[in-house]
C-alpha cells in the first residue's frame, strides 16, 4: 500500500497522541503505587519513574500537536509535491437525428413446426401390484427414513458388513451377489422390499417386515443357479412401503455356464422273466332286434248248404 506524505504525517501524529495517553496513565499508576510502598528508596524510585513518564507524555502530546502543523511544509521544502492530475471531462456525444422509416416491411409468415420433440421423463420406480399383494405389515412407514447408495459385492463380512469384492461389472459365473447399504430413521415392523431387475424384467425380490432397528447396515442378496445369471444390465431397487428409497445398477458379462443334462433312468429287464401277456379285449356282439310280423286276420266264411 502506497502512502503519501500527508497520510504519513497524520498517522504519526495520531500515534504520538496515543502514546502520550498511554504514558500519562502509566505515570498516574506509578504515583499511586509509590504511596503504598513502605521503603523510602523504593518509593523514591517509583516517584522518579512516574515523573519521567509524565514528562514523556507531555512531550508526545506536544509532538502530536506540532506534526500536522509544521511537518508537511518542511518535507515539501526538500521534496516537491507531485502534481495532482485533474480529470478531463469527456466529450458528450451529440445525439444524431433518428431516421424515420418510410416503408414498413410486410411481416413474413413464421413457419409452424409440424412436430415438437418432448423428452421422455424417467419413470419413478414403483412396487408391482403382484408384490404389493404379498405385504403383511400394517405399520405406517416414517417419511424421513433414508438409505445410502447400494454397493454390490460378491463377498460380505457378515460381522462388520464390509464388502470383500465390490464392483459394478461382474464376470460369469457370478455366484452369490450382495447389495449392501446403510440406513437411518427406520422403524421395526414396516414393510420393506428389494426388487432385482434384469433388462427391465423382475428376476428376484424379497419383501418382509423390517427388523433391523432404526439405523445401521443391511443388505439384500441373490444366489440363483449359475445358469440364471444372464449377461446384461441389472438394477436393484429398495422400497419402504411403496416409497422408493434407493437403487443401483451393475453389469454381468460373459455367458452363464450351461446346466448339465439330467439322465432319465430306463427300466432294467429282469432275466428269465415270463412276459405278462396283455389282456385281449373280446368284442361283444351287438344284438339287432327282429321285428315280429303282425298276423293278418282271414275273414270267416259261412258254409253254403247243399240242396
Amino acid at each position: 500500500m502506497n502512502l503519501d506524505i500527508h497520510t504519513t504525517v497524520l498517522v504519526a501524529s495520531w500515534l504520538a497522541a496515543l502514546g502520550a495517553l498511554v504514558t500519562f496513565l502509566a505515570s498516574l499508576r506509578a504515583f499511586r503505587t509509590a504511596r503504598t510502598l513502605p521503603f523510602f528508596r523504593m518509593r523514591r524510585a517509583r516517584l522518579l519513574a512516574g515523573w519521567k513518564m509524565l514528562f514523556t507524555a507531555i512531550g508526545l502530546a506536544l509532538l502530536s500537536f506540532v506534526l500536522p502543523r509544521y511537518t508537511e511544509p518542511v518535507v515539501y521544502h526538500f521534496y516537491a509535491p507531485s502534481p495532482t492530475p485533474t480529470l478531463t471531462p469527456t466529450i458528450t456525444p451529440t445525439p444524431t437525428i433518428t431516421l424515420t422509416p418510410t416503408i414498413t416491411p410486410t411481416p413474413t409468415i413464421t413457419p409452424t413446426l409440424s412436430a415438437t420433440y418432448t423428452p421422455t421423463p424417467t419413470p419413478t420406480p414403483y412396487v408391482p401390484l403382484a408384490i404389493q399383494a404379498k405385504f403383511t405389515s400394517t405399520v405406517t412407514p416414517q417419511p424421513g427414513a433414508t438409505f445410502s447408495p447400494l454397493v454390490f459385492t460378491q463377498g460380505l463380512d457378515l460381522q462388520t458388513y464390509k464388502p470383500l469384492h465390490p464392483g459394478t461389472v461382474f464376470q460369469n459365473p457370478v455366484g452369490h451377489l450382495y447389495a449392501v447399504f446403510s440406513y437411518d430413521k427406520m422403524q421395526d415392523g414396516v414393510q420393506w422390499t428389494a426388487i432385482w431387475y434384469h433388462e427391465g424384467e423382475v428376476v428376484h425380490f424379497e419383501t418382509k417386515p423390517w427388523d433391523g432397528g432404526s439405523g445401521g447396515y443391511g443388505y439384500t442378496d441373490w444366489n440363483p443357479p449359475p445358469s440364471a445369471w444372464l449377461p446384461g444390465e441389472y438394477q436393484v431397487v429398495i422400497f419402504v412401503g411403496t416409497e422408493w428409497k434407493t437403487s443401483g445398477t451393475f453389469t454381468v458379462e460373459g455367458e452363464p455356464p450351461t446346466p448339465e443334462p439330467t439322465a432319465t433312468p430306463s427300466p432294467t429287464p429282469i432275466p428269465n422273466a415270463t412276459p405278462t401277456p396283455s389282456p385281449t379285449t373280446t368284442p361283444t356282439p351287438t344284438i339287432t332286434p327282429t321285428e315280429t310280423p303282425t298276423p293278418t286276420r282271414t275273414p270267416y266264411l259261412s258254409p253254403t248248404p247243399t240242396p
